[in-house]
Protein backbone atom coordinates (compact mmCIF):
# COMPACT_ATOMS: atom_id res chain seq x y z
CA UNK A 1 0.00 0.00 0.00
CA UNK A 2 1.55 3.49 -1.14
CA UNK A 3 2.26 6.25 1.59
CA UNK A 4 -0.45 8.58 2.14
CA UNK A 5 0.15 12.04 0.66
CA UNK A 6 -0.22 15.16 2.31
CA UNK A 7 -2.80 17.98 2.90
CA UNK A 8 -0.85 21.39 2.60
CA UNK A 9 -2.47 24.24 3.77
CA UNK A 10 -1.67 27.08 1.48
CA UNK A 11 -2.19 30.66 2.08
CA UNK A 12 -4.10 33.15 -0.72
CA UNK A 13 -3.39 36.71 -0.76
CA UNK A 14 -5.59 39.13 0.80
CA UNK A 15 -6.36 40.66 -2.38
CA UNK A 16 -6.02 41.40 -6.34
CA UNK A 17 -2.39 41.54 -7.00
CA UNK A 18 -0.68 40.86 -4.04
CA UNK A 19 0.84 37.40 -4.64
CA UNK A 20 4.01 38.82 -3.62
CA UNK A 21 3.15 38.61 -0.05
CA UNK A 22 3.60 34.26 -0.20
CA UNK A 23 7.30 33.05 0.43
CA UNK A 24 8.65 31.35 -2.77
CA UNK A 25 8.72 28.15 -1.04
CA UNK A 26 4.88 28.36 -1.27
CA UNK A 27 4.55 29.07 -4.45
CA UNK A 28 6.52 26.12 -5.43
CA UNK A 29 4.60 23.41 -3.26
CA UNK A 30 1.56 24.94 -5.01
CA UNK A 31 2.99 24.92 -8.38
CA UNK A 32 3.76 21.11 -8.00
CA UNK A 33 0.50 19.96 -6.86
CA UNK A 34 -2.33 18.39 -9.00
CA UNK A 35 -5.63 18.60 -6.60
CA UNK A 36 -6.80 21.37 -5.15
CA UNK A 37 -10.19 21.66 -2.71
CA UNK A 38 -11.26 25.44 -2.32
CA UNK A 39 -14.43 27.19 -1.48
CA UNK A 40 -14.68 28.64 -5.45
CA UNK A 41 -12.97 26.92 -8.22
CA UNK A 42 -12.91 30.09 -10.25
CA UNK A 43 -10.84 31.61 -7.49
CA UNK A 44 -8.55 28.97 -6.71
CA UNK A 45 -7.59 29.02 -10.81
CA UNK A 46 -7.65 32.99 -10.48
CA UNK A 47 -4.92 32.87 -7.83
CA UNK A 48 -2.82 29.84 -9.33
CA UNK A 49 -2.91 31.84 -12.56
CA UNK A 50 -1.62 35.08 -10.79
CA UNK A 51 1.54 32.45 -10.13
CA UNK A 52 2.86 31.98 -13.26
CA UNK A 53 1.80 28.24 -12.75
CA UNK A 54 3.60 25.41 -14.60
CA UNK A 55 1.31 23.04 -15.48
CA UNK A 56 -1.87 23.69 -17.37
CA UNK A 57 -5.15 23.96 -15.90
CA UNK A 58 -6.50 20.74 -17.94
CA UNK A 59 -4.08 18.63 -15.63
CA UNK A 60 -5.44 20.13 -12.14
CA UNK A 61 -8.70 18.35 -10.32
CA UNK A 62 -10.64 21.18 -8.15
CA UNK A 63 -12.96 20.46 -5.46
CA UNK A 64 -15.19 22.81 -4.24
CA UNK A 65 -16.02 22.78 -0.13
CA UNK A 66 -18.33 24.73 1.87
CA UNK A 67 -19.73 24.62 5.67
CA UNK A 68 -22.68 22.91 4.04
CA UNK A 69 -20.65 20.01 1.87
CA UNK A 70 -21.44 16.66 3.29
CA UNK A 71 -19.66 14.20 5.30
CA UNK A 72 -19.16 11.81 2.41
CA UNK A 73 -17.92 14.31 0.02
CA UNK A 74 -14.86 15.76 2.74
CA UNK A 75 -14.20 11.60 2.29
CA UNK A 76 -13.84 11.50 -1.31
CA UNK A 77 -12.01 14.92 -1.77
CA UNK A 78 -9.09 13.17 0.17
CA UNK A 79 -9.36 10.05 -1.20
CA UNK A 80 -6.38 10.78 -3.66
CA UNK A 81 -3.97 11.47 -0.46
CA UNK A 82 -4.69 7.64 0.91
CA UNK A 83 -3.31 6.76 -2.45
CA UNK A 84 -0.04 9.00 -2.25
CA UNK A 85 -0.71 12.19 -3.78
CA UNK A 86 -0.50 15.70 -2.00
CA UNK A 87 -3.68 17.67 -2.10
CA UNK A 88 -3.73 21.29 -1.37
CA UNK A 89 -6.35 23.42 0.67
CA UNK A 90 -6.93 27.11 -0.73
CA UNK A 91 -8.94 30.08 1.22
CA UNK A 92 -10.59 32.50 -0.77
CA UNK A 93 -8.04 35.09 0.81
CA UNK A 94 -5.90 34.30 4.11
CA UNK A 95 -5.24 31.20 5.78
CA UNK A 96 -7.42 27.65 5.13
CA UNK A 97 -9.33 26.82 7.72
CA UNK A 98 -8.98 30.44 9.76
CA UNK A 99 -12.75 31.91 9.50
CA UNK A 100 -12.92 29.61 6.49
CA UNK A 101 -15.24 26.05 6.14
CA UNK A 102 -11.52 24.39 5.25
CA UNK A 103 -11.35 23.81 8.65
CA UNK A 104 -13.32 20.80 7.96
CA UNK A 105 -11.26 19.08 5.72
CA UNK A 106 -8.54 19.64 7.95
CA UNK A 107 -10.46 17.98 10.42
CA UNK A 108 -11.29 14.91 8.41
CA UNK A 109 -7.36 14.71 7.43
CA UNK A 110 -6.19 14.05 11.24
CA UNK A 111 -9.14 11.41 11.30
CA UNK A 112 -7.70 9.56 8.42
CA UNK A 113 -4.22 9.54 9.34
CA UNK A 114 -2.85 12.21 6.51
CA UNK A 115 -0.39 14.51 7.30
CA UNK A 116 -1.38 18.41 7.43
CA UNK A 117 1.31 20.58 6.55
CA UNK A 118 0.61 24.30 7.14
CA UNK A 119 2.54 26.79 4.95
CA UNK A 120 3.21 30.44 5.89
CA UNK A 121 1.31 33.52 4.96
CA UNK A 122 -1.06 36.19 5.12
CA UNK A 123 -3.52 36.32 8.16
CA UNK A 124 -6.10 39.49 8.31
CA UNK A 125 -6.45 38.62 11.71
CA UNK A 126 -2.84 38.64 12.67
CA UNK A 127 -1.90 41.92 10.63
CA UNK A 128 -4.78 43.68 11.86
CA UNK A 129 -3.50 42.63 15.65
CA UNK A 130 -0.04 43.38 14.99
CA UNK A 131 -0.98 46.83 13.47
CA UNK A 132 -3.68 47.66 16.12
CA UNK A 133 -1.35 48.57 19.21
CA UNK A 134 -3.73 46.65 21.40
CA UNK A 135 -3.14 43.54 23.49
CA UNK A 136 -1.36 40.61 21.57
CA UNK A 137 -1.03 38.35 24.91
CA UNK A 138 -4.38 38.03 25.04
CA UNK A 139 -7.49 38.51 22.23
CA UNK A 140 -10.45 36.77 20.30
CA UNK A 141 -11.27 36.54 17.03
CA UNK A 142 -15.32 36.11 16.79
CA UNK A 143 -15.83 36.49 12.92
CA UNK A 144 -18.81 37.74 12.17
CA UNK A 145 -21.56 40.26 14.73
CA UNK A 146 -25.50 40.11 14.23
CA UNK A 147 -26.29 42.39 11.32
CA UNK A 148 -29.37 43.64 12.92
CA UNK A 149 -29.06 47.10 14.59
CA UNK A 150 -30.62 45.59 18.42
CA UNK A 151 -28.01 42.67 18.10
CA UNK A 152 -25.09 44.25 16.86
CA UNK A 153 -25.51 47.13 19.91
CA UNK A 154 -26.06 44.44 22.26
CA UNK A 155 -23.04 42.63 21.00
CA UNK A 156 -20.71 45.25 20.81
CA UNK A 157 -21.64 45.77 24.56
CA UNK A 158 -20.71 42.56 25.41
CA UNK A 159 -17.55 42.84 23.67
CA UNK A 160 -16.74 45.57 25.50
CA UNK A 161 -17.05 44.20 29.23
CA UNK A 162 -15.07 41.09 27.73
CA UNK A 163 -12.06 43.92 27.15
CA UNK A 164 -12.52 45.53 30.54
CA UNK A 165 -13.12 42.40 32.67
CA UNK A 166 -10.35 40.79 30.81
CA UNK A 167 -8.35 43.20 28.90
CA UNK A 168 -8.58 40.88 26.20
CA UNK A 169 -8.70 42.22 22.69
CA UNK A 170 -11.95 42.04 20.60
CA UNK A 171 -11.48 41.28 16.43
CA UNK A 172 -14.38 40.51 13.98
CA UNK A 173 -14.85 41.66 10.65
CA UNK A 174 -18.12 42.00 8.55
CA UNK A 175 -19.69 41.92 5.26
CA UNK A 176 -17.58 44.87 3.14
CA UNK A 177 -20.89 46.12 1.61
CA UNK A 178 -21.84 46.37 5.41
CA UNK A 179 -18.89 47.74 6.72
CA UNK A 180 -19.67 52.05 7.22
CA UNK A 181 -22.98 50.91 9.15
CA UNK A 182 -20.93 48.64 11.53
CA UNK A 183 -18.25 51.34 12.08
CA UNK A 184 -21.09 54.26 12.55
CA UNK A 185 -22.59 51.64 15.09
CA UNK A 186 -19.20 50.99 16.98
CA UNK A 187 -18.53 54.80 17.23
CA UNK A 188 -22.01 55.54 18.51
CA UNK A 189 -22.50 52.71 21.01
CA UNK A 190 -18.46 51.96 22.72
CA UNK A 191 -17.28 54.09 25.52
CA UNK A 192 -15.37 56.94 25.05
CA UNK A 193 -12.35 55.62 26.11
CA UNK A 194 -12.11 52.59 24.31
CA UNK A 195 -9.81 52.10 21.28
CA UNK A 196 -10.99 50.97 17.93
CA UNK A 197 -9.27 49.83 15.69
CA UNK A 198 -10.18 49.81 11.50
CA UNK A 199 -7.84 47.82 9.27
CA UNK A 200 -9.04 47.96 5.73
CA UNK A 201 -6.99 46.58 2.34
CA UNK A 202 -4.24 44.93 4.03
CA UNK A 203 -1.32 44.14 2.27
CA UNK A 204 -3.05 46.13 -0.59
CA UNK A 205 -1.46 49.62 -1.75
CA UNK A 206 -4.67 50.71 -0.21
CA UNK A 207 -4.17 49.58 2.89
CA UNK A 208 -5.78 51.78 5.96
CA UNK A 209 -4.76 51.26 9.08
CA UNK A 210 -6.02 53.30 12.20
CA UNK A 211 -6.30 52.75 15.91
CA UNK A 212 -8.40 55.99 17.58
CA UNK A 213 -10.18 56.30 20.88
CA UNK A 214 -13.75 56.30 20.33
CA UNK A 215 -13.76 59.71 21.11
CA UNK A 216 -11.34 60.38 19.08
CA UNK A 217 -13.06 58.61 16.09
CA UNK A 218 -16.54 60.69 17.06
CA UNK A 219 -14.43 64.05 15.97
CA UNK A 220 -12.16 62.44 12.93
CA UNK A 221 -13.83 61.92 9.17
CA UNK A 222 -13.94 57.57 8.46
CA UNK A 223 -12.81 57.02 5.10
CA UNK A 224 -15.07 55.26 2.37
CA UNK A 225 -14.50 51.50 3.26
CA UNK A 226 -17.88 50.54 1.63
CA UNK A 227 -17.14 46.81 -0.11
CA UNK A 228 -13.48 47.18 0.62
CA UNK A 229 -12.40 43.88 3.38
CA UNK A 230 -11.64 45.54 6.64
CA UNK A 231 -11.22 44.23 10.08
CA UNK A 232 -12.21 45.65 13.52
CA UNK A 233 -10.57 45.08 16.24
CA UNK A 234 -11.89 46.98 20.24
CA UNK A 235 -9.38 47.00 23.00
CA UNK A 236 -7.58 49.04 25.66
Amino acid sequence: MPNKGKLYLIPAPLGEGAVHTLPQHVIDILHRLDIFIAERAKTARRFIKATDPVKPFSELTFYEITKHTPPEDRQRFLADAEQGKDIGLLSEAGCPGVADPGAIVVQTAHQRGIEVVPLVGPSSILLGLMASGMNGQNFCFHGYLPPKKPELQKELKFLEQRVFKHTQTQIFIETPYRNMSLIEMAINTLSPDMLFCIAADLTLHTEYVRTLTIAQWRKTEVPDLHKRPAIFLVGK
